[in-house]
């Protein structure tokens, strides 16, 4: 069983403190975002659990807390992208604090373990192609050495998404925007010792070097693990993602980043009011 912790919302940056009570009491209450009364126990066993798959823009409450993780197989998807407090209000600031605490973790655990995310690109007068290509190169620069793999991914236009993207005058890429991004984001990134790869994306990007991935990667689980995993593909997610099943235990409208791009987040009000109402000692977020 693979766990994921989440896709739902940033469990490292603001429910480190709930998740690793859950880990000493060896199970979690995963409910079904469309269904809220159908609840699954999860058990976090160490035995029973093949891996964790962390998601985060900022793991620095949960490093002090690796110690206690040694006996689980887990990697990192790390999101490092260039947008400012416009897009990304709840986020450190990417050169100052973020990059060192990637360096931090990689050095930590591995560079093989923290995967970095390069998520969602989306296009504005503010963030064009340009201000992209030099920006990535600018953290490839940076991260050589501390990661071999990024994975990136163009925006998908949710309905929620409407307002913050009149407001703030974003939009997903057209194709030919892809393809520029593509050429130029796998320059930068083999140039660097990083292998560029995409996630979820129906888009032929093989001419650039770039392969389709799985964030959630059976082979690297089956290499940090050394357990044997079947090949299969997670039928709860996106048609084009290839992802191994897992059981995610986050929850929606639940993170307090703030993300204007972000598919998980539908409210801002619901979101307050969910982080208000928290409890660390629930065994579901």
């Amino acid at each position: 069983m693979i766990i994921s912790a989440s896709r739902r919302t940033d469990i490292p940056a603001h429910w480190s403190e709930w998740f690793m009570r859950r880990v000493r009491e060896g199970f979690a209450v995963a409910r079904n975002p469309m269904n809220p009364k159908q609840e699954r126990r999860v058990s976090l066993r160490p035995e029973d659990v093949g891996a964790i798959v962390f998601w985060t823009k900022n793991p620095a409450p949960l490093l002090p807390r690796l110690a206690e993780l040694s006996g689980y197989a887990y990697y990192f998807q790390f999101t490092v992208t260039p947008y400012e407090r416009d897009i990304e209000p709840g986020v450190p600031d990417k050169e100052k604090e973020i990059i060192p605490l990637f360096r931090r973790l990689a050095g930590a655990i591995g560079p093989e373990r923290v995967i970095w995310r390069y998520d969602p690109m989306l296009i504005s007068e503010r963030y064009g192609i340009d201000f992209h290509l030099k920006s990535f190169e600018k953290f490839a620069r940076a991260l050589e050495g501390f990661t071999f793999r990024c994975v990136f991914s163009y925006l998908d236009m949710y309905r929620g998404m409407s307002r913050a993207a009149r407001e703030l005058g974003f939009r997903a890429p057209d194709k030919a925007e892809k393809l520029a991004l593509a050429r130029g984001l796998a320059s930068a990134a083999t140039a660097h010792g990083i292998t560029p790869e995409s996630c979820a994306e129906d888009i032929n990007l093989e001419p650039f070097g770039i392969n389709h991935t799985s964030c959630i990667d059976a082979a690297l689980i089956e290499k940090i693990s050394g357990r044997p995993l079947p090949r299969a593909k997670d039928k709860n997610q996106r048609r084009h993602c290839r992802c191994a099943p897992a059981i995610d235990i986050g929850a929606y409208d639940t993170c307090a980043s703030g993300c204007r791009y972000c598919y998980a987040s539908h409210s801002a009000r619901r979101t307050a009011a969910n982080i208000a109402n928290h409890d660390d000692g629930a065994p579901y977020l």
